[in-house]
């Protein structure tokens, strides 16, 4: 494995053309949509990384036939219904696919344990596991986070649930993926209005839909699912835009020309968002609000070191319990550039830009925690200051495999220790 890669910075535009991974977030969800449908679904354009292989194998533990035909294809075979794992599931630090299995185990007839590696078990699980034990679903999480041991009784829990998506909301996809396997009908109400990354509630009320279940929107806070089930479907997953957005960051930051092969306005995700706030730069706004585009911020905080003017982000509570903290190693890793670089008000990160540091030689490495959006948009970083060290750039496999490579066939060099 790589320990440390050392980006060279170009002396030209980055010009070409790079075709980012599918949507992690879509392919977790449509994976596991496919394990619960009865018949054969072909998912195509998928992910195929860390937390994907960690879903993908975890279904295989419970009965579903899951194979991958090609390099962006899934073809799942369910019968409607999961089995009890021989041994707990495994899910490395993959969020997605750790909450929302936790709800999905509990339609099995028998015990199951959702585990991760020694990041997710710092990562809070809580109101999901709370919102589980008021329908009536034995589940347990005594630390607040991984693991979680659920002892399901062949069907999901009925009549209303209300669930505090303050932190996440994975917990309100978690329970609407569920839903569908309930005997009666199951009403999903906030406990405010009040969620992270709405965006993402409406990726998964799309991705159930496409797989047969009825889902009405009462209010603004709540969700009342039918237990249909599901029926198989193919289904082709879009570009991942959180990958897109440190291609469009290279782009403004080279003044190249990327060619994605997909128009910003075709993306469905919410992290697409980011592409009108990075086509700004260098004038990117003193105040963005980063509580629709989480999975950006690390992008567009790094371009805001070379902005105009300073960038105070708001609306980033939720970075805090990411696969790292990412307020405090944004933070980090900036100043680690340059001293007084960007400091943190509460949960709020300011990045105090200077243009002035583009064609500097500033000697840092960057700690990247294991967090692989942290690796990919400090080496932005490295685009345009000398001597950037990104720490662990193997971390990137989790969601981008490719993106090393990516940047080599924009004509971007490195240097790896």
């Amino acid at each position: 494995m790589t320990k440390k890669l050392t980006i060279l910075p170009p002396a030209h535009p980055l010009v070409g053309k790079v075709s980012p991974p599918g949507s992690k977030s879509i392919t977790n969800r449509v994976l596991l949509l496919a394990a619960l449908s009865q018949g054969t679904s072909r998912l195509t354009g998928a992910l195929k990384s860390d937390d994907t292989r960690y879903m993908a194998e975890a279904l295989r533990a419970m009965g579903v036939v899951v194979e991958e035909p090609d390099a962006t294809t899934f073809v799942v075979t369910g019968t409607g219904k999961l089995w009890p794992p021989e041994a707990p599931l495994f899910l490395g630090n993959a969020g997605t696919a750790t909450r929302f299995l936790t709800a999905a185990v509990a339609s099995i007839n028998g015990t199951v344990v959702v585990d991760g590696d020694e990041h997710m078990r710092k990562r809070p699980i809580g109101p999901l596991v709370a919102a589980l034990k008021s329908l009536g679903i034995d589940a347990e999480a005594p630390s607040g986070c991984p693991p979680v041991t659920i002892h399901g009784k062949g069907h999901f829990g009925s009549g209303r649930v209300e669930i505090d998506a303050g932190l996440s909301s994975q917990y309100v996809s978690a329970l609407l993926m569920a839903a569908p396997l309930a005997k009666t009908g199951l009403d999903i109400a906030l406990t405010g209005t009040e969620i992270g990354a709405r965006g993402y509630v409406d990726l998964t009320l799309d991705a159930m839909r496409a797989f047969g279940a009825r889902v009405e929107q009462l209010d603004p806070a709540t969700w009342r699912v039918e237990p249909t089930g599901y029926t198989a479907a193919d289904f082709h997953i879009e570009p991942d835009a959180s990958a897109a957005t440190y291609l469009w960051g290279a782009e403004v930051l080279t003044g190249g020309t990327i060619d994605i092969g997909t128009p910003a306005k075709a993306f469905t995700q919410p992290d697409a968002k980011a592409y009108d706030v990075i086509a700004a730069f260098p004038d990117m706004p003193e105040v963005i609000d980063g509580s629709q585009m989480q999975d950006a911020i690390p992008t567009i905080a790094v371009l805001a070191a070379f902005n105009n003017r300073p960038v105070r982000f708001v609306g980033i509570a939720n970075l805090r319990v990411k696969e790292c903290d990412r307020i405090r190693a944004l933070s980090t890793g900036l100043n680690n550039i340059r001293e007084g670089l960007a400091e943190e008000q509460g949960d709020d990160l300011i990045v105090h830009a200077d243009p002035a540091l583009a064609c500097q030689s500033l000697s840092a490495e960057i700690d990247t925690f294991a967090d692989h959006r942290i690796a990919m948009s400090f080496a932005l970083a490295g685009l345009k200051i000398a001597d950037i060290t990104i720490l662990d750039p193997d971390c990137v496999g989790k969601t981008y495999p490719a993106y090393w490579d990516a940047l080599g066939s924009l004509g971007v060099n490195f240097t790896q220790g």
